[in-house]
């Protein structure tokens, strides 16, 4: 059985994308993930309000490969960069607990710290640069760095303090600051990553997210 990384493309792109990026199906393929990369109609996704017709698709198409392929339940991971990742939010807000989603791994995008998910994944791991000029950082009040992931902290019942583990890389030109949140309800656990640049996947994000989730030596590629 697969553990199942489910990839959603960003505004104006197709599934040809992930399927050749070295940061997303490069990082899957080597640890024997099996990567679903659907395709949004018009090359975008309506992913603002809840259970949208995009949302049904999204769950539609993981049944689908499951019937044709050998699929581990227990790690179904969702993923996206851009306005993929704040659908990758949606699904996992909208039907997290439905689809058993075992981690939400979002990129660049999120939705309104506001929303009141009905379902939620069991983990979120979520990165975004400081400087980010397409989707900006969403800073909270006073500038609040951790705000990006306050709707999951909310939900998760995440209620102690962050704890700062400090500055982490994968490749030598970036460096990543990661804050995260242990003492979630039921042992969950929520991860921030920012980093100075601006709006791109990280080398290596994706992978390192894969490794520690999937109990692996962190590894690069």
């Amino acid at each position: 059985a697969l553990p199942v990384l489910s990839h959603f493309h960003g505004w104006q792109r197709t599934v040809a994308l992930p399927v050749q990026h070295q940061s997303i199906s490069g990082a899957t393929r080597r640890r024997g993930v099996l990567l679903i990369a659907p395709n949004g109609r018009r090359k975008t996704w309506n992913m603002w309000s809840p259970e949208t017709e995009d949302v049904a698709f999204a769950q539609a198409v993981l049944e689908d490969v499951a019937k044709r392929y050998p699929i581990d339940r227990e790690n179904i991971f969702l993923s996206g960069y851009s306005y993929g990742s704040s659908m990758a939010w949606r699904v996992a807000c909208d039907r997290g607990s439905v689809m058993n989603v075992r981690a939400l791994l979002g990129i660049s995008g999120v939705l309104d710290q506001s929303e009141d998910c009905a379902g939620a994944p069991q983990e979120v791991r979520h990165v975004h640069g400081l400087n980010d000029n397409v989707l900006d950082f969403p800073y909270g009040p006073g500038n609040d760095t951790t705000y990006p992931v306050r709707l999951w902290r909310d939900r998760l019942g995440c209620e102690g303090a962050a704890e700062a583990t400090g500055a982490w890389s994968v490749v030598d030109f970036l460096t990543l600051t990661r804050t995260q949140w242990r003492d979630c309800a039921g042992g969950r656990l929520v991860v921030l990553d920012t980093h100075p640049g601006g709006h791109f996947i990280p080398h290596g994000w994706i992978g390192r997210q894969l490794d520690e989730l999937l109990g692996r030596a962190p590894a690069y590629p």
